[in-house]
C-alpha cells in the first residue's frame, strides 16, 4: 500500500475536495449528520479568508497526476477581528485574563481552522507532518486553534503542547452548545518538539 503524501493546495483544489475532506471530518469528529451540510458552507467561506493556506495527505493516485484518497487535511488563515471563531475567544480571553493578555495571543495569529487524520491512517505522523507543513514560514507571531477537551489528554492536545503550544481556555463551550474545547496557542516558528511551555 502506498504511503500518504502531504501535499499543498490553493484554494480552487480546497474547494474540489470538500467533499473527501468531510467524510475524514465525519470520521474523526462524529458529527451529527445533519451538521455536515453547514460545516461544507463554513470550509467554502474559509477559503476565501486572507493568508488561507491548506495540505492534504492523499494516497498516490493509479497513474502520476491523479490523486487518490484523503487520508488527512488541514487548514488556516490569518486571524482577525469580525471573523466568528476569533472574536468569540479574543472575547473570553479578555473576559477571563484581560484584554492585554487576549490582544497578545489575538493580535496577529494564525489560526489552524481544521487538522483531522482519518482513524485509519492515525499513529503514523501524519498529523505532525501536517501541523508542521501548515506552519512553516507563517508570518504571524501566534498561531492558535481549538480542539476536543475530554478529560484525559487527546493524542491532539499531546501533538500541540509538543511543539510548544499551551492552554488559554479549558473546558471552553462556544455558543451554539456542543462538546468542550481546549482552546491552545503557540508562537511562531514552532518549537523543535519535545518543548517547554511557550508564551507569547
Amino acid at each position: 500500500m502506498r504511503d500518504p503524501k502531504l501535499r499543498e493546495i490553493d484554494e480552487r483544489a480546497f474547494l474540489r475536495r470538500l467533499g473527501p475532506m468531510l467524510e475524514v471530518y465525519a470520521a474523526t469528529m462524529a458529527p451529527p449528520a445533519e451538521q455536515l451540510p453547514g460545516r461544507h458552507t463554513i470550509m467554502e467561506r474559509h477559503a476565501a479568508y486572507p493568508g488561507f493556506r491548506a495540505f492534504v495527505a492523499e494516497r498516490r493516485g493509479p497513474l502520476p497526476g491523479l490523486a487518490g484518497p484523503v487520508q488527512g487535511f488541514a487548514y488556516g488563515f490569518h486571524g482577525s477581528r469580525g471573523q466568528w471563531w476569533h472574536d468569540i475567544v479574543h472575547q473570553a480571553l479578555a473576559a477571563r485574563e484581560g484584554p492585554e493578555h487576549a490582544d497578545a495571543w489575538m493580535d496577529d495569529p494564525f489560526e489552524v481552522a481544521e487538522l483531522h487524520v482519518h482513524p485509519a491512517a492515525q499513529g503514523k505522523g501524519l498529523g505532525r507532518g501536517l501541523l508542521t507543513a501548515l506552519c512553516e514560514g507563517r508570518p504571524e507571531r501566534t498561531v492558535v486553534l481549538s480542539t476536543l477537551d475530554l478529560r484525559s489528554a487527546t493524542p491532539a492536545q499531546r501533538l500541540y503542547r509538543s511543539v510548544g503550544m499551551v492552554d488559554l481556555l479549558t473546558g471552553f463551550e462556544f455558543p451554539g452548545g456542543g462538546p468542550l474545547y481546549a482552546v491552545m496557542g503557540g508562537t511562531l516558528p514552532l518549537a523543535p518538539y519535545p518543548s517547554a511551555s511557550s508564551s507569547p
